[in-house]
């Protein structure tokens, strides 16, 4: 049972105190359920490269880490309380929570529904305050989430929650940009890397309709890359194939590991557009020229706003796309994140938070 008084809700969670510091059990309180509020008992969090950068202090001093520090921003459960002024949930709903839980709701990208471009700065769901600026957030490697209804997103029940978990982050990371620039029939799109982002980016790609070609460092992906729906695969260190890979209209950058922009924009067609959603640690040289040459786009791509996000769950759950995941009891997370960053893992940790 859990401990809804006055002064909050009393939860447990998986807390790491430094960047070289192991996680373990920590207990804190979140807010109490307000009258738009929406307390969720947290089944399921995948475990995203941002956790591992932020966890570890490799964001600093851009993203500032703070601790003690609950990560996780892909995140399913069930509604066990709704305040008294909550119409879009009731008891016993599934539902999720991406990587932001509230916004300034006021300027331009709020009212548009993007409010992960808020002006203001939104409210992370986890390394975070928020939006007084104090309280901080604490994400979903924990029990229990308390969350205005306006930012939770509504799931549909399967029996794969582990699956959708990672939808809340890689699902719409992926899925916005490749909206955004037009994939579909008679596109030709490249993921680069297939990793947590690149095997959603090929799964959503493919259900979308384009001709999906696979770019990776790492030969023995091929097969899997194909069975994810890829109807091509280019090993990038093989000069003769990668050579060849030229005309595409889309290329999906979602690599966390320093390597050549330019080669990859080098892989454009005309007036083709790369998009950037993985984050390296460390800058990216860009040549002029990559771009200047065949009128080509380099853009960017952070996740997206809450209509979009809902939009593309039930995208997913049409198409019955869900993430490939090895689901983990919280005592790996250490091991996860080592894996993680040696591609150890198709194609997602998730941590069972349900019997945690």
């Amino acid at each position: 049972m859990i401990a809804a008084e006055a002064q909050g809700v009393a939860t447990k969670g998986f807390a790491t105190h430094g960047p070289e510091a192991k996680f373990g059990p920590f207990e804190f309180t979140r807010r109490s359920v307000g009258p738009k509020d929406v307390l969720i008992d947290i089944e399921y969090c995948g475990i995203c490269h941002s956790d591992i950068h932020q966890a570890r202090a490799e964001w600093e001093p851009v993203i500032p880490s703070i601790y003690p520090m609950v990560p996780g921003h892909e995140i399913v459960g069930r509604v066990t309380q709704v305040g008294g002024e909550v119409t879009k949930f009731k008891e016993g709903d599934v539902a999720g929570i991406g990587c932001f839980v509230d916004s300034c709701r006021e300027c331009p990208a709020c009212t548009t529904g993007v409010e992960q471009y808020c002006i203001k700065g939104s409210a992370q769901t986890y390394n975070s305050t928020e939006m007084d600026r104090q309280t901080p957030t604490y994400g979903g490697y924990s029990k229990h989430y308390v969350i205005d209804e306006k930012y939770l997103l509504n799931v549909n029940a399967t029996e794969n929650l582990e699956g959708v978990a990672p939808l809340l982050c890689a699902g719409i990371t992926t899925y916005s940009p490749l909206k955004k620039w037009g994939a579909g029939p008679g596109k030709k799109v490249a993921i680069a890397g297939l990793g947590g982002l690149g095997h959603m980016g090929v799964k959503i790609a493919a259900a979308m309709g384009a001709d999906v070609t696979v770019l990776s460092t790492s030969p023995s992906k091929e097969q899997d890359a194909r069975k994810l729906g890829a109807h091509n695969f280019v090993n990038i260190r093989d000069e003769g194939s990668a050579k060849n890979a030229v005309g595409f209209d889309i290329i999906l950058d979602t690599i966390s590991a320093q390597h050549d922009y330019n080669q990859y924009l080098g892989m454009l067609g005309l007036e083709g557009v790369m998009i950037v959603v993985g984050v390296p640690t460390e800058p990216i040289p860009l040549n002029a020229f990559s771009l200047i040459g065949g009128n080509k786009v380099l853009a960017g791509s952070l996740i997206g706003g809450i209509p979009e996000t809902q939009e593309m769950l039930d995208f997913c759950a049409e198409h019955n796309i869900v993430a490939d995941v090895e689901v983990i009891t919280p005592a790996r997370i250490e091991e996860a994140y080592d894996r993680t960053v040696k591609s150890d893992v198709r194609y997602r940790f998730v941590i069972d938070m349900k019997n945690a």
